[in-house]
């Protein structure tokens, strides 16, 4: 573990701690540290194990540059 300081408005904190019980926490901190968690491994999912991540390491494997996959993701984005 490591430690961070996060600012966070005083009315979000209120209401974590609000919810925390409710949701079988001890605590507001540990249930921060859940919906972080939550965000981090939807968007792991979608965005370094999904389709695209998939055909970019496709790509690779056939020795597409790394550089050139970057830029053409970058493209697509916009």
């Amino acid at each position: 573990m490591t430690s961070i300081t996060l600012r966070i408005p005083k009315d979000v904190v209120e209401s974590l701690k609000a919810i925390a019980p409710h949701k079988g926490f001890s605590g507001y901190q540990a249930l921060l540290k859940a919906y972080i968690s939550e965000g981090l491994r939807r968007d792991e999912a979608v965005h370094a194990f999904g389709p695209a991540a998939r055909l970019a390491e496709a790509l690779k494997k056939r020795g597409v540059s790394a550089k050139l996959i970057d830029e053409a993701a970058k493209e697509a984005r916009m």
